[in-house]
């Protein structure tokens, strides 16, 4: 039996989520799924930094818009998972997915072969939408409850929102530009709404 059978993939991470639900709701995985590992190895940093983003993000959302309503689209990124994502689809020729393991924070607190976080800014993150919420009002509401977030990425009314958990509580917001690129452009409205950082 592996550390991941241990903890039990059933197990809640918090209320709501389990972390098999956590580590398999991707495309990605769901497309190469006997062939991606997705639960963290480094257990005894990455759970608890699972479990306090469910409490501390998710949770109250959740126990606000209602389990039903809730859509994971992006947890955990195990190794096995990120190395799919950057890579394209043999039959589309498209990229599977974007990936940037040294700041996104989905990889929470795996190491590298040398023993070094990919993210060192730790933490954990994911992706979801609120079904039937166009995704700027729940940010909104996010920016409106103070929860303490560390990350939040908005993508588009229609997609959805990115969000972190990290000791550092940065609430930093950003958006993208048509080409991907980080932007504050459009979004000075729920800056305001930040606490200065000191």
């Amino acid at each position: 039996m592996n550390r991941v059978e241990k903890f039990q993939l059933s197990q809640l991470l918090g209320q709501y989520l389990s972390l098999e639900e956590f580590c398999t709701c991707t495309q990605t995985y769901q497309k190469y799924v006997d062939r991606i590992d997705p639960y963290p190895k480094n257990l005894e940093e990455t759970i608890p930094a699972l479990e306090a983003l469910c409490q501390h993000i998710l949770a109250p959302v959740i126990a606000h818009f209602g389990r039903e309503r809730f859509q994971l689209t992006y947890g955990f990124c195990s190794k096995d998972l990120k190395r799919f994502l950057s890579q394209k689809d043999p039959e589309t020729g498209i990229k599977n997915g974007r990936v940037d393991p040294s700041r996104d924070q989905h990889m929470a607190h795996e190491k590298n072969r040398n023993g070094k976080y990919y993210c060192d800014r730790l933490g954990a993150a994911c992706d979801f939408r609120i079904v039937g919420m166009e995704s700027d009002r729940l940010v909104e509401w996010i920016l409106e409850q103070r929860l303490p977030f560390d990350s939040l990425y908005y993508y588009g009314s229609d997609r959805p929102i990115h969000i972190s958990y990290g000791s550092q509580h940065k609430r930093d917001i950003w958006t993208f530009t048509g080409r991907g690129v980080p932007t504050r452009k459009g979004i000075e409205r729920w800056l305001e709404q930040v606490e200065p950082r000191f």
